[in-house]
């Protein structure tokens, strides 16, 4: 009995994985902007043989993410929240502070909230290096 065209498809797609190196400078862009061209990149929508179901993006690197610009009143206000599961346990943490320990924690931090949620999100994380 032979497979559907689409299982056989999507075989060889998992098995065919080229995966390219993608540098980006993020001298003088906004965190927002580039995290969604970063996480496009890492999923592959980019390539013809994107397929849903199979993790075939690529490696990308971000250079000079200190240089990264903040527009508006962003840098006081925006605040980044995490629960600890703990009775009383949320936590939070302002832009202003994490851009002085890591200013690469905030693009990693945006690029992660855009991936899917799913299986593939923390391989496609391993692929993103972020230098300052």
């Amino acid at each position: 009995m032979t497979r559907p065209t689409w299982f056989r498809l999507n075989w060889f797609n998992m098995q065919k994985v080229n995966r390219a190196t993608h540098t980006i400078d993020a001298t003088g862009k906004a965190p927002g902007r580039l995290a969604t061209e970063i996480s496009r990149l890492l999923i592959g929508k980019h390539k013809a043989d994107f397929t849903p179901n199979v993790d075939g993006g690529d490696a990308v690197d971000v250079v000079n993410a200190a240089k990264m610009t903040v527009t508006g009143k962003k840098m006081e206000n925006k605040v980044y929240h995490h629960h600890t599961a703990h009775p009383g346990g949320l936590r939070s943490l302002e832009l202003k502070k994490l851009w002085t320990q890591d200013p690469g924690d905030a693009l990693r931090r945006a690029v992660s909230r855009m991936l899917p949620k799913n299986r593939h999100r923390n391989e496609r994380m391993k692929r993103l290096t972020i230098k300052n």
